[in-house]
């Protein structure tokens, strides 16, 4: 699927940014949690509706398993937050731990923000952005990176939180097979 290059930002701007262009909505409203096993289901069922979204409503093969076993087994893999709207599942932000040679130091990268289109424009993105972006603080995560499809309109949502798209970077990646390929010219001697 085409994507647009990675975004990332600064946390201190971030913060700056959301409170100067705070929302009048009521974020009692909002719950925001992390999640736990019990919510593999739940977890699961987001992210079919963001392929969905993306368009690529087959390409989800993570089960409820998978992810009971890397996100909350004991080499966890990933973390994610839930947001509810008056009692109902209305998003997710799924994230992990990076690091940036260049700054010395650890951030976070956003494998996944989803809001569900009836909790769209009611201040759960910037509730699932404004945790996230608190938690990596406390953590002395010090960048957040994330990519974004290019025809995603979600793109004006993070330019408002002041994060903007990095030209000039390029998206590479490689499924299992790519990897196995490679790992059989392998001919190091590790001992």
């Amino acid at each position: 699927m085409p994507a647009q290059g990675p975004c990332s930002l600064n946390f201190g701007s971030l913060f700056r940014s959301i409170v100067q262009n705070g929302e009048d909505m009521a974020v009692s409203d909002i719950r925001i949690r992390f999640a736990t096993p019990d919510d593999a289901g739940l977890l699961l069922q987001l992210i079919r509706e963001l392929a969905a979204y993306e368009r690529a409503p087959n390409a989800v093969v993570a089960t409820e398993e998978d992810l009971r076993r890397y996100g909350f087994g004991p080499e966890r893999q990933f973390e994610a937050l839930l947001a509810f709207l008056d009692d109902e599942p209305a998003g997710l932000a799924l994230f992990y731990p990076r690091f940036s040679t260049w700054l010395g130091r650890p951030g976070v990268y956003l494998e996944d923000l989803f809001v569900a289109q009836a909790a769209r424009g009611k201040g759960v993105g910037r509730r699932l952005m404004t945790r996230l972006a608190a938690i990596s603080v406390e953590r002395g995560w010090e960048r957040i990176d994330f990519q974004v499809l290019d025809w995603n309109p979600a793109r004006d949502f993070y330019r408002r939180l002041g994060i903007d798209h990095l030209g000039a970077w390029l998206r590479y990646g490689g499924d299992a097979t790519a990897l196995r390929r490679l790992a059989a010219e392998d001919s190091l001697d590790w001992d």
